[in-house]
């Protein structure tokens, strides 16, 4: 609706140009926004403002002449009106937002799908958590957000790559390892010979009993096998990494969430690549030497100073190896990147950006692009809930899983925007009533489903959208569904421009709440078959972009509840 009422508004522009009614040359951005209160109609338009200095005339004065033009125009327009300073504001006909009804059942699964990306690449990391434990309630929501942001690109069109980057070098590595070896060697936690920054979950147990028996793990497409040699600690690496790594695997696919790469940290010192991004950026003259260390002028670049890069000891901070990663997936040929991390990442944003600009290797200012989510905090009977019996020291994504679900995890995880915080309550999510967010639309789904399953055992089909029969659609409660069902796909597309996901979720709720009082206030299956068939029709249309919108959050929509 939004791109007819632009293209109208265009078209009125240029036609009064021709006529010599408005004489500027350039076309403004066209922006058409909903207004607060219904009264001001369907749609609005500010371009008569935008328009005025150019035109040399009052707002409203090049608003009069766009809406003498606009009045003229047959179409979907019950009437158009100036309001304010110039504001235009458009009241669409019943009739016209009754055909949304049959776009809908047209598109079925695509509805709310568009081509905005026009098969363009996009690389979408996150979740890339170091390989030394179990995926905590952090990892979750990034794991949730980051599918989501992968699903709602999709939808619009990109062609989207999942990665998963393993942090599968540096301290940590070593401390899981000595952590493991502890184990083997009969340490517990409390014994004075335990590492210093050791690793004190039951997991670590579990490990070096799985080591010391000699089993054997999947990694990239081979086998793992354990030693059983508690003083060969580089077998106890290789195999520590790999048991977690395929721990995690299965903790996401619990998740409903896939990878198509991933990308080990290791490789890139293997393959040479973090000693040759030192090369280049002491050869770009953005690097020098003070201290023993080497250091990055990114103060060039926008930082409030420069950065480490090799430690006067000869090694890396955490954050080269991330500019040499980040090079390879430009030269992979990801123009656009989106991270997606947690928040405590915030530094790290600038530091690589400002690494890949001193490589002068093309890559524009801004990239990549970063979403950042802040912290989870569990709650269960008013309290904070902090430490899992197998993790030890927090919550883990399984713990959640196994205990409200996949389907309420994942929406739960979406429901607010990325830079808050975010209060998971336990009990909420497991109610199975109508407080509960994720029950509430996912009963909306399965209450039209019992409706169609009772329409049929009444030998009622629902009929194919008629412009008479969906004419008798006209009670306040059913124009109202579907002036929601009409605003899907331009949810979706914003909420992929902005990387948020809690559009989707706040949409849900509204549509979900239109259902309900739809549902309320009006018999669906009544002894008029004709307006029998139209509310069904628009059912129909109901659940189409109810499945839709969850398909999107990874959420199935429930045919019984």
């Amino acid at each position: 609706m939004k791109v007819y009422i632009k293209a109208v508004i265009a078209d009125a522009i240029k036609t009064c140009r021709s006529a010599g009614t408005l004489t500027s040359a350039e076309l403004p951005a066209i922006v058409v926004g909903r207004p607060t209160h219904p009264e001001h109609g369907d749609f609005s338009c500010n371009v008569a403002m935008q328009m005025a200095k150019g035109e040399r005339k009052a707002p409203r004065a090049v608003a009069e002449i766009l809406v003498e033009r606009l009045r003229e125009l047959a179409g979907i327009f019950d009437r158009v009106e100036i309001a304010g300073p110039g504001f235009i504001n458009f009241f669409v006909t019943d009739a016209a937002w009754r055909l949304t009804l049959s776009d809908i059942d047209a598109a079925g699964a695509d509805y709310g799908s568009s081509r905005s990306g026009a098969g363009k690449k996009v690389q979408v990391e996150f979740v890339s958590a170091n390989p030394t434990g179990p995926l905590h309630v952090g990892h979750g929501r990034g794991a949730a957000l980051g599918d989501t942001i992968s699903r709602l690109l999709a939808a619009t069109g990109w062609d989207v790559t999942r990665e998963f980057y393993y942090n599968d070098a540096g301290a940590q590595i070593s401390n899981l390892a000595l952590s493991v070896q502890a184990r083997c060697l009969g340490l517990e936690p409390d014994d004075p010979r335990w590492p210093a920054d050791g690793y004190q979950g039951e997991y670590i147990r579990d490990l070096a009993a799985a080591y010391l028996a000699g089993e054997s793990v999947a990694s990239d497409g081979r086998q793992v096998t354990a030693s059983g040699d508690p003083n060969d600690l580089e077998a106890i690496r290789r195999f520590a990494v790999a048991y977690l790594r395929r721990e995690q695997d299965q903790d996401l696919l619990a998740f409903g969430v896939h990878f198509d790469v991933y990308y080990l940290e290791s490789s890139l010192y293997e393959e040479g690549r973090v000693a040759e991004v030192i090369r280049r950026l002491v050869d770009s003259g953005h690097a020098y030497e003070q201290d023993g260390a080497l250091w990055l002028r990114t103060t060039a670049f926008g930082d409030d100073k420069d950065r480490v890069m090799r430690k006067s000891d000869g090694s890396y901070t955490y954050f080269v190896p991330d500019i040499a990663y980040h090079l390879a997936k430009w030269e992979r040929g990801f123009t656009r990147v989106i991270n997606e991390q947690g928040a405590d990442h915030h530094s790290t944003v600038t530091r690589v950006r400002a690494g890949l600009q001193a490589l002068d290797q093309g890559i524009p200012q801004g990239w990549p692009e970063y979403v950042l989510h802040q912290m989870v905090t569990v709650m269960r009977g008013g309290e904070e809930v902090k430490i899992s019996k197998r993790a030890g020291s927090y919550v883990t994504l399984r713990d959640l899983i196994d205990e409200v679900g996949r389907d309420a995890t994942r929406y739960f995880f979406v429901m607010r925007k990325p830079d808050s915080q975010l209060v998971f309550d336990i009990d909420l999510a497991k109610e199975q009533t109508l407080e509960n967010p994720v029950y509430y639309v996912q009963y909306a789904h399965a209450r039209i489903c019992s409706i169609f399953e009772n329409a049929a055992q009444q030998g009622i089909v629902p009929p194919e959208a008629k412009e008479a029969a969906l004419a008798r659609l006209e009670t306040p409660e059913e124009m109202a569904l579907i002036k929601e069902l009409a605003i899907f796909p331009e949810v979706v597309e914003g909420s992929a421009l902005s990387f948020e996901p809690h559009r989707l979720t706040y949409y849900l709720q509204e549509l979900a709440g239109q259902f309900h009082s739809f549902y309320n206030k009006n018999r669906v299956i009544t002894d008029d078959s004709e307006l029998t068939g139209a509310r069904l029709f628009l059912l129909k249309c109901v659940a189409i972009t109810l499945k839709n919108a969850l398909a999107i959050l990874g959420v199935s929509a429930p045919e019984k509840m």
